[in-house]
């Protein structure tokens, strides 16, 4: 079998991946919370760890792999955003959890195995908590329950920060009921119209963190093979996860690879919203950019390394798929996916090279891998497909290339070749596409038609 190199967060060093199941490889990826739109930033673990799951369903078989992406539905953001509108939160989670499908289909990720709902799992997170206080590791004050860092001594290796330093630098906590600053919340009160469930500690709510342990606990077992999300999640969230998910299952480790994306900017600057640099995906898709163009962007940079989003890197992504899929249009995708692109994605999936390798397959004409390659990245698929074609000409613009065709055969009648030939390379620079035939001269649109151009011609 096709051996897997992965870099490990944990261990700081890329390693052979070796799935505690190999019939049931898992994968818990930190998902949107869900109260507004998702920004490009956010898309971009969605591609990234979707290429990883096509990536281990082709090693291992789609029936051996489990990938698990949770929505957080109980937060304080989400609690507000009902509280501003009026909305009952269910209404809001919903229709934003709509929206998230919507958006993430039109990037061709394939569906998680499960999406769990932080709302489904509360009795799972109450469990967990409740054997947390029982082990010596958690500890109620004042309605609330929080973790102590101090009874776990590891705490701080998945981001390498040493306890002592976090506490010195930590500034002064307003909550008398902490032991400590760094002690996080486990479970809150709920009052008035807050969401809240009963437990033995009254009724309350979750923190953030403990969700994500019940949740992969619950679907993945108790240690599992591959943890994955964001940079900014490592720390605290990311920590924060491995202390209590360890500390209540009494095991070593929470997963055996932990896999972080680097953060996303926008043409060499942080994306804000005071920048005026920041736009959700949804902006991206009514601008008229295709998801499969966005995919190709998100996969332009090596998953661990910062991306530069760019109008350059756009119009090149744009570009390249539309000659690849002008060259894979009958094509019947290969049975086996050509080497070199399994070979790049299995190198810490490098998809900048199995891009390159893209390239290669096109520029020697071996559509049929092209097409199977391609597959394996989540591009070129039938149903990202379509934004590529021709527009239609209305009867304006087809008047005005008969008058224009109709110039050019005067001038070449004539032997006026330098004006037919301006004619034909207007047209050309127009996006008009010519063909001489024996009856007369046939035209059709490319995409990249501009009328503009067109027009000047006159």
């Amino acid at each position: 079998m096709t051996e897997i190199q992965l870099y490990n967060t944990r261990t700081r060093t890329k390693e052979p991946f070796t799935p505690l199941d190999p019939g049931n490889v898992r994968i818990y990826v930190c998902g949107p919370t869900v109260y507004d739109r998702a920004h490009i930033g956010n898309a971009r673990p969605v591609v990234v760890f979707d290429v990883l799951f096509r990536l281990m369903r082709h090693i291992y078989g789609a029936d051996h792999v489990t990938y698990v992406r949770n929505f957080t539905d109980v937060d304080d953001k989400i609690n507000a955003r009902a509280a501003a509108t009026g909305r009952p939160i269910r209404d809001i989670t919903d229709e934003t959890i709509g929206w998230y499908h919507e958006d993430m289909d039109a990037l061709g990720e394939l569906r998680p195995s499960f999406e769990p709902r932080a709302t489904e799992h509360i009795p799972d997170m109450i469990a967990m908590i409740e054997a947390l206080v029982a082990r010596g590791h958690a500890y109620a004050a004042e309605g609330h329950v929080l973790f102590d860092v101090g009874s776990y001594p590891a705490y701080g290796r998945l981001a390498r920060r040493l306890l002592d330093e976090m506490q010195a630098g930590a500034r002064v906590e307003v909550a008398p009921y902490k032991k400590n600053p760094m002690d996080f919340v486990l479970w809150k009160p709920s009052e008035g119209d807050l969401p809240g469930w009963d437990s033995p500690w009254g009724r309350g709510r979750p923190g953030w963190h403990i969700e994500c342990s019940a949740m992969s606990k619950a679907l993945l077992g108790e240690v599992f093979d591959i943890h994955g999300g964001g940079i900014d999640l490592q720390f605290p969230h990311h920590e924060n996860e491995v202390a209590q998910s360890c500390c209540a299952n009494h095991t070593e480790i929470m997963a055996q690879v932990w896999m972080h994306n680097g953060f996303l900017q926008v043409e060499g600057e942080k994306m804000a919203k005071s920048l005026g640099n920041f736009f959700t995906v949804k902006d991206l898709l009514d601008k008229g950019i295709p998801g499969e163009v966005i995919r190709m962007v998100l996969l332009s940079a090596h998953y661990r390394q910062p991306l530069d989003w760019t109008e350059k890197r756009v119009e090149e992504a744009e570009a390249t798929l539309r000659r690849w899929r002008a060259l894979t249009v009958n094509a019947v995708a290969a049975y086996t996916v050509p080497a070199g692109v399994v070979e790049a994605l299995v190198d810490d999936l490098n998809t900048p090279k199995a891009v390159a390798e893209l390239h290669a397959l096109a520029g020697q004409g071996d559509v049929a891998g092209l097409a199977a390659a391609a597959r394996l990245l989540g591009l070129l698929t039938p149903e990202l497909g379509g934004w590529e074609a021709a527009p239609e000409a209305d009867a304006e613009v087809a008047a005005l290339l008969e008058e224009l065709l109709g110039e050019r055969q005067l001038a070449r009648k004539a032997k006026d070749f330098a004006r037919a030939d301006a004619i034909r390379d207007g047209l050309t620079a127009a996006g008009v596409v010519v063909k001489d035939t024996p009856q007369g001269a046939e035209w059709e649109l490319s995409p990249e038609f501009d009328a503009a151009k067109l027009e000047a011609l006159q």
